[in-house]
């Protein structure tokens, strides 16, 4: 859809509303983003929309080529439009863009700018109110799921270490499943980016054993049977106790490092748990 304006030149005629109005003379260029983003935020503009070709911009706005350029510029590195170029082209406005804030977010946890409590407590916060609400959410498709998921995780267990890998794509698969099951958006958005990006942690700091992968399906089991039952506060409990459990594994592991007697580890790279 191209939305078309009438320049603005003054009072519009009453029914005769216009999406943008004359910037404020002490702040031209912010006014003008400020304008865009309000009529992108309020549903005014759509993901796929144009905005009007460059000249009727300039005249609704009243302001420079050059001033206009800047602020579709700014506008573009937020990722609320797609400048194109050529015949056809002009401000398109995007769909949400999420990656500066994934990125910012991945960046600081594989950095390992966060202490190992800081993860944990934000893990168990967070997991526990995501599993809290799929207990309440979840739908008969998203337990099938979480339970199937389960039955291929037994079955890997059983294979013992050499299973280990699989394993843990499987255990990831059921933390992404409960956040989708808790049908919020925003909670997936984080922890898809938090599990995407934590193996540095646990490469360093989690010993990878059968004690380990035991221990991790018995809560596991433990977390969907409480979130099949519709029980949101035993699986909010049971999802925090989980994360607890193995950050003291990785204290654990971290003091025998900084005490530089790392005792052998009986498979040395662990991705997630």
């Amino acid at each position: 859809m191209i939305y078309r304006f009438r320049p603005f030149l003054g009072a519009e005629p009453a029914g005769k509303p216009v999406m943008f109005e004359k910037p404020k003379q002490n702040r031209i260029f912010q006014d003008i983003i400020d304008q865009v983003q309000t009529a992108i935020v309020d549903g005014r503009l759509k993901e796929g929309d144009s905005l009007p070709p460059e000249r009727e911009l300039q005249a609704q706005f009243n302001v420079s080529r050059g001033t206009l350029r800047e602020a579709l510029r700014v506008l573009e590195q937020k990722g609320l439009v797609e400048v194109r170029m050529g015949t056809g082209g002009g401000a398109v406005v995007k769909g949400a863009n999420t990656d500066p804030v994934t990125e910012s977010l991945a960046f600081l946890i594989r950095s390992q700018k966060v202490s190992l409590e800081d993860l944990a407590e934000f893990r168990a916060d967070v997991e526990g109110i995501v599993t809290g609400a799929a207990a309440e959410r979840a739908s008969g498709a998203d337990l099938d799921a979480l339970q199937g998921l389960l039955d291929r995780a037994e079955r890997l267990l059983k294979q013992g270490l050499s299973a280990w890998d699989e394993f843990i794509r499987i255990d990831e698969q059921i933390h992404m499943t409960l956040a989708e099951a808790a049908k919020n958006p925003i909670y997936r958005f984080i922890l898809r980016t938090v599990h995407d990006n934590i193996h540095q942690y646990y490469d360093q700091f989690l010993p990878g054993s059968e004690k380990e992968m035991k221990e991790n399906f018995r809560d596991l089991s433990a977390i969907v049977a409480a979130v099949s039952a519709k029980d949101p506060l035993l699986a909010r409990t049971r999802a925090g106790e989980h994360v607890r459990r193995f950050n003291r594994y990785m204290q654990k592991r971290r003091r025998q490092i900084d005490r530089g007697k790392p005792k052998d580890r009986s498979r040395r790279h662990a991705h997630h748990l």
